[in-house]
């Protein structure tokens, strides 16, 4: 057998696949279908210091190749999430990943603070989220912002923490840098791309939010790029996503320089998916006679 275990800041994997934010709930809710043991890591649904009721409906739509959601974050907040959550997760072999959001600096402070001295093994910082206080831009679409979230957030935080970028800037190298030199240990990428869609017979807007964010294989041209100029850009590992339904997807993503990857939109067509991609990296190794996946990361230059 292959080895498939890889190392992310100091935390290892069994194998490098794990599911994305928003897209698995807390693992509760697939966990009929998929044996979480197997899995790298379950990467939670973003949680806030306080419940967000989320945005208004409808939410979600399909797009061409891919779906828009403005779900808005909703969550039942960290105390519900740690009372419920965590201990559920606990029963599985698979790593723990938090994913946190928050309006203001202070919020994610909050729920980082509180989340050090719980059983999780990392944290994933959600900094699409928009600044209430910098008038609505998101935290990740600058990179001082960017950088001084990230150097608070590491102030609070016991686990090596994640910082996962949005696709929605001019030059992602720039933000990836940005969160490198705030102390960030690892980068995730990519977060959904901003689109709309019209409903034509009812003459309005497909959601109540006018936009989402767009996922699916649509996307996995841009987040594959985008994972290829990280790569070449910064010295800390890589989580690569977007659009990702086979294992061909996540093995792009690795030889672009991903040392992992996340499992988001397939989720909602074939909850076996996660399970499917560990499966077929495997027979592709053993196909290909590479001894460790760690051979491939980055191996496209």
């Amino acid at each position: 057998m292959s080895k498939m275990s890889v190392n992310l800041a100091g935390v290892t994997l069994k194998n490098p696949v794990m599911t994305a934010s928003g897209t698995f709930g807390s693992g509760a809710e697939y966990s009929e279908f998929v044996d979480l043991n197997h899995l790298g890591a379950v990467v939670t649904k973003g949680v806030a210091n306080v419940p967000w009721p989320g945005n208004p409906t409808p939410r979600v739509a399909e797009t061409t190749g891919g779906m828009l959601n403005a779900i808005g974050l909703q969550n039942p907040g960290i105390d519900v999430f740690c009372e419920r959550d965590i201990p559920f997760l606990q029963k599985y072999d698979t790593k723990i990943i938090v994913n946190v959001c928050g309006k203001t600096t202070e919020d994610y402070c909050e729920v980082v603070e509180r989340l050090a001295n719980e059983p999780v093994d990392m944290l994933e910082i959600n900094v699409s989220c928009p600044n209430v206080k910098e008038g609505g831009i998101a935290f990740g679409q600058n990179p001082k912002a960017l950088e001084a979230i990230t150097k608070e957030v590491k102030k609070y935080a016991k686990q090596p923490v994640i910082m996962k970028l949005s696709p929605n800037v001019t030059d992602i190298t720039e933000m990836a840098r940005a969160a490198e030199s705030g102390g960030a240990d690892v980068v995730s990428l990519i977060n959904t791309i901003t689109g709309m869609k019209i409903d034509i017979n009812r003459r309005t807007f497909a959601l109540a939010n006018k936009t989402g964010g767009m996922s699916g294989p649509a996307v996995k041209p841009v987040a594959v790029r985008m994972v290829y100029q990280v790569a070449n850009a910064v010295k800390i590992p890589i989580i690569g996503m977007g659009g990702i339904a086979s294992a061909e997807d996540a093995l792009e993503f690795i030889m672009a320089g991903a040392t992992a990857v996340s499992v988001g939109t397939a989720n909602f067509i074939n909850p076996y998916t996660t399970q499917e991609v560990v499966d077929g990296m495997e027979a592709f190794l053993e196909k290909q006679k590479v001894e460790d996946i760690n051979q491939l990361i980055g191996c496209v230059k």
